[in-house]
């Protein structure tokens, strides 16, 4: 069975996707100010992808590791309801999401980059890594995207879930007319 179609399968019921920030939703860097602020960069097209999840009702939840202003100030815009910032045990925040929404581990799919992610990573169904992930990260997801972090990585992984779905066509339709 080639990697694609494995995906497909574990992706068909997949009802909640959770991201990681540093390293999937931006490129891992971490900017400062001169006034000490910091700064983030995130993708646009990582956010649409996000918000086309939400419309075909695939849930988005974030975890992450940091605290920060500008995180939630992106996860509010992209309309995202269970983030969880400051998670150092990031199990605890994921348990507390699955309980909040009923769901089974099979039904979630979580997408990370380093180490820390690696707990939640092996209690879900389709553990993802991006392309530039830590080597254990990668070797404990059943998926590596071709993009890396913070280009395009997390709008790969939404238009194949979409396609898993056979939503993806619907979901395009309002911007091929």
């Amino acid at each position: 069975m080639q990697l694609l179609d494995k995906f497909y399968l574990q992706a068909e019921h997949i009802k909640l996707i959770i991201f990681d920030v540093d390293g999937v939703l931006t490129d891992g860097g971490l900017y400062f100010s001169d006034e000490g602020i910091e700064l983030k960069r995130f993708n646009s097209f990582d956010g649409l992808g996000i918000k086309l999840l939400k419309q075909n009702g695939i849930e988005v939840a974030v975890i992450s590791a940091r605290n920060s202003k500008n995180v939630a100030h992106r996860m509010k815009n992209l309309g995202i309801e269970h983030f969880y910032q400051g998670q150092d045990d990031k199990v605890v925040a994921f348990n507390n999401l699955i309980k909040k929404l009923s769901l089974q581990t099979e039904q979630v799919a979580y997408m990370g980059d380093d180490i820390i992610d690696l707990p939640v990573m092996r209690k879900v169904n389709l553990p993802i890594a991006v392309a530039n992930a830590h080597e254990l990260v990668k070797e404990n997801a059943c998926f590596v995207t071709e993009k890396i972090g913070g280009y395009g990585a997390v709008r790969e992984v939404c238009d194949l879930l979409l396609k898993a779905q056979n939503t993806f066509n619907k979901a395009m339709e309002k911007y091929l007319t």
